[in-house]
């Protein structure tokens, strides 16, 4: 594993963010250039994949290493950085242009691939690779081929990249404290969520976090209880921005969703509500248990805060394949989120895979308390390195970085990719 190296030269640069990789020289064999590259395509996928680090991100050694890759990307500035790439958007295996040069050099500079791949311009299996080791890096679905977000992120130069690092440094020094034997990490600009144990990440979960315009709060909460089969009672701000159109386009939403009108303790039907006016929001909504349609799944997770946020289940589980999953009102959704709460209430009868199945298919509302409080901490961290040397970046989609990193998934999702779900029910916020 390289942790410290001298940077001298191309191959210094290819080396960084990148364990030692053995030559991929491609050779012309006679017009068997084709067969040979298929035939190689395990070894050079095998060769460049992206494990996953089982190092915490709010830990001593990813700051150490972040602090490390900060003096790396300021050699890569301090020789040009690199050169943006143009008209790679539709690249893939097979494809044959003058942008695959470039593509190569892109790749080489920040360690994606390995120099001896050659300048050929046919897109062949080791760019391939390359392409699916920056995606990984970049939290970007690794399909190893190009597309509008994968292009906006390698066009971010590298003084911008070098600017993240530095910042998120100093975030992730804040952080150099004793956070518990147990606890949980939410990163937002990568919508991840990690268990740590000790300190090893014990699960992870891919997350959907807050929309731009209602953003998930950086703080620090403890996690008291689990909800199972719990109702959700929508906030004022939903009735007012999401039921209301939504009744006034389909008068049968509330009755297909299974939500119900209060005034007091009296339940009105939807029929009786003006719903072009400001009517509804005097009473109060509450939308019956059950995974298949209640927005927050089969379980909520309280974490007692003054933002009034929470985490929990997802009837919506499509979203966790996406690139841009920025889609809830602030609360975090969780993904496998069984095996998050066997975790959270490890040490007690509940945290059994089949006894929370049967809670789950009971129906009936069941509140289970961990062993004890466990800490929880919703960061904003959007550049790191772990100690086997792979540096990460993420958009800064609150924009809070000020770095004038461009946002690569809110590029995309304006361009309506096919990794981009703006029509994800909400969930959440109950202040």
């Amino acid at each position: 594993m390289l942790t410290r190296v001298s940077l001298t030269g191309s191959l210094g640069l290819a080396l960084l963010a990148a364990t030692a990789l053995p030559a991929l020289a491609q050779q012309d064999r006679g017009g068997g250039l084709a067969q040979a590259e298929w035939a190689q395509n395990y070894d050079s996928a095998a060769t460049m994949r992206v494990q996953r680090s089982n190092t915490p991100i709010l830990s001593p050694q990813t700051l150490a290493a972040t602090e490390q890759m900060v003096e790396r990307y300021r050699d890569i500035v301090a020789r040009g950085g690199w050169q943006a790439v143009a008209g790679a958007e539709r690249l893939r295996v097979g494809s044959k242009s003058p942008a695959v040069t470039a593509l190569r050099q892109r790749l080489i500079v920040s360690g994606d691939l390995d120099p001896a791949a050659g300048s050929s311009p046919v897109y062949d299996s080791y760019v391939e690779a390359g392409v699916r080791r920056f995606q990984a890096r970049h939290g970007l679905n690794q399909t190893g081929a190009m597309n509008v977000t994968t292009v906006q992120a390698m066009n971010v130069p590298a003084d911008v990249r070098l600017r993240q690092l530095e910042l998120n440094a100093v975030r992730l020094r804040s952080y150099s404290g004793n956070l518990g034997e147990r606890y949980v990490i939410v990163n937002i600009p990568a919508a991840l969520v990690e268990t740590v144990d000790g300190d090893h990440v014990a699960t992870r979960h891919a997350a959907g976090v807050g929309k731009i315009d209602r953003q998930s709060p950086i703080m620090n909460a403890k996690i008291q209880e689990v909800n199972f089969n719990p109702y959700w009672t929508v906030p004022a701000s939903i009735i007012k921005k999401d039921l209301i159109p939504k009744m006034q386009k389909d008068p049968a939403y509330l009755t297909d969703n299974k939500i119900r009108i209060f005034n007091g303790d009296r339940e009105i039907p939807p029929s009786q509500v003006n719903w072009h006016s400001d009517e509804a929001t005097r009473y109060r909504f509450r939308q019956d248990p059950g995974v298949d349609l209640n927005s927050m799944g089969f379980v909520r997770i309280n974490i007692p805060n003054p933002h009034g946020v929470y985490m929990h289940d997802t009837p919506a589980k499509g979203i966790f394949g996406d690139d841009f999953r920025f889609v809830s009102s602030g609360c975090v959704r969780v993904q496998n989120v069984r095996e998050y709460v066997s975790w959270i209430l490890q040490g007690t009868p509940n945290a059994n895979p089949d006894t929370i199945e049967a809670i789950i298919q009971g129906g009936q509302r069941v509140d289970a308390k961990p062993v004890a409080p466990i800490p929880v901490y919703w960061t904003y961290i959007t550049a790191w390195s772990t100690p086997d040397g792979l540096v990460q970046f993420r958009d800064d989609i609150y924009k809070r970085d000020g770095a004038g990193a461009p946002t690569a998934s809110m590029a995309a999702a304006a361009a309506g990719p096919r990794n981009f779900n703006p029509d994800a029910p909400d969930d959440d916020r109950t202040n």
